[in-house]
């Protein structure tokens, strides 16, 4: 699941320009979230949909979980 959470934070980032032909806006709180997939390190695609109608899907990204310092 940890991982899902951590690809879905980054495709928010990346996928976004690309879901939209007009110029990309910044969610504000209370925004639904664009629907996305993305490979996940098991294999399978992971999408927003998969979860929809399920316990909150909470998104977290940090940018230097996997750097050294």
């Amino acid at each position: 699941m940890r991982h899902v959470l951590a690809l879905a934070a980054a495709g928010l980032l990346a996928a976004a320009p690309a879901l939209s032909a007009e110029a990309p806006r910044a969610l504000a709180a209370g925004d639904p979230a664009p629907a996305f997939s993305l490979p996940g390190s098991d294999g399978k695609t992971h999408g927003l949909a998969d979860h929809a109608g399920k316990r909150v899907v909470v998104v977290a990204w940090f940018p230097k979980a996997f750097t050294g310092g």
